[in-house]
């Protein structure tokens, strides 16, 4: 006969099996971090359009955009993309392009309506009016070392049709800053070179290195209104082109500053809902993707004090991990770092489930109903069909 698995084992064995997958993630991740797979392709030296989407003025706006002046590259141009005349980020650039002559700089004021994205509307004409083929979309709080576009271009192969940087969250300050890290780094950034590492990477939009007769044999910038999200609808474009998403061998930093727990939600939410809307079979696990949950039901199930224990040690050990990768990595690290994790992956249950209830999302006060992104590929053929 045999015998019926009690509670302890019933707790132990799935946290087992998840702690291993976790420390997995971490291994992979860290071994990839910093290294490069391949020698690149990119040709040397070649000129590069720095295209920068605008929306307001942030914490270190004149920092991050002043950056862009100041990289060690031969030839290249920045192309400003403002939505509204009256932006008040706009003078701020006035006065950039003003102190850096050398530096080709200007400024496009005016979006073109091609999706629910405001994001990708204010993108298209700076895409359109770059004069060079090989074109970064790069956001607003990008943290650009003066190596930015070599680090962009080592990550080009043969086998490439776009190289992108996940954010590393740098400089908080408070707690729910932390917290933000806590998301952004050891998960989120985890995560996303776990997958590079097993071949399946996923572009992120806030550094997003193109060849332009690439993007435009298919379609164009506007091909990227496939889904509600730019980045989502480029990794299927480049996956349907046979061709794979590479990331930088070490992303760039995202300052943060000052955060607070609304800000915080919000956010984490809006991503949610994008990702459960464009790769629900990636999303559905997530719920797992913290500590906390599963070791909690876990330990009811247990109901004995030596396999609390034993859960509690193996909690211990994924988190000690995840510090250790920051470490490793040179990320932010702090006492409240570890607090930062549990409030985390207390906070990762609640988002995974309110993504599920709600279709329509707000990014800098635009609503971006998915519904409609939804209905609209169902009525037309996708950008993603178009032969090459």
């Amino acid at each position: 006969m045999i015998p019926r698995p009690d509670g302890t084992t019933l707790g132990l064995v799935p946290c087992a099996l998840l702690a291993l997958v976790h420390l997995a993630s971490v291994v992979l991740a860290a071994r990839r971090i910093g290294r490069s797979a391949g020698a690149s392709t990119f040709p040397a030296g070649a000129p590069v359009s720095l295209v920068r989407p605008l929306c307001g003025l942030e914490t270190f706006s004149a920092e991050t955009l002043a950056r862009g002046f100041r990289l060690d590259y031969p030839v290249y141009e920045i192309v400003f993309c403002v939505a509204d005349a009256a932006d008040p980020v706009l003078p701020l650039v006035r006065r950039l392009i003003a102190a850096h002559p050398l530096v080709p700089a200007h400024i496009l004021v005016g979006d073109e309506r091609v999706s629910d994205n405001p994001k990708l509307n204010n993108c298209v004409r700076g895409w359109e009016a770059a004069r060079h083929d090989w074109i970064v979309l790069a956001d607003s709080n990008v943290l650009m070392p003066p190596d930015y576009l070599q680090r962009m271009q080592a990550a080009w192969r043969g086998d490439t049709g776009l190289v992108c940087s996940t954010p590393v969250g740098a400089r908080p300050d408070g707690f729910w800053a932390e917290v933000e890290c806590a998301f952004l780094n050891t998960l989120q950034a985890r995560w996303q070179y776990a997958g590079a590492a097993l071949g399946l990477g996923f572009a992120q939009g806030k550094s997003m290195l193109w060849h332009r007769p690439f993007l435009e044999a298919r379609g164009g910038i506007r091909a990227l209104a496939a889904e509600i999200a730019e980045d989502a609808a480029a990794t299927k474009l480049v996956r349907a082109a046979g061709r794979h998403v590479h990331l930088v061998a070490v992303p760039f930093a995202q300052p943060l500053g000052r955060r607070d727990a609304r800000e915080v939600w919000a956010r984490q939410l809006r991503w949610a809902r994008l990702r459960r809307v464009t790769f629900p079979s990636f999303f559905a696990p997530e719920i797992a993707s913290g500590t906390l949950l599963p070791f909690l039901l876990a330990g009811l199930l247990a109901g004995t004090w030596t396999a609390a224990a034993g859960l509690a040690a193996l909690a211990v050990l994924g988190y000690a991990a995840e510090y250790r990768m920051a470490a490793r990595a040179g990320w932010h690290r702090s006492p409240r770092l570890v607090l930062a994790f549990l409030m985390r992956d207390m906070l990762i249950p609640l988002v995974w489930c309110a993504a599920w209830t709600r279709r329509a999302i707000v990014w800098r006060g635009n609503t971006m109903d998915i519904r409609r992104k939804a209905t609209a590929k169902r009525e037309r053929p996708s950008p993603l069909a178009r032969p090459a």
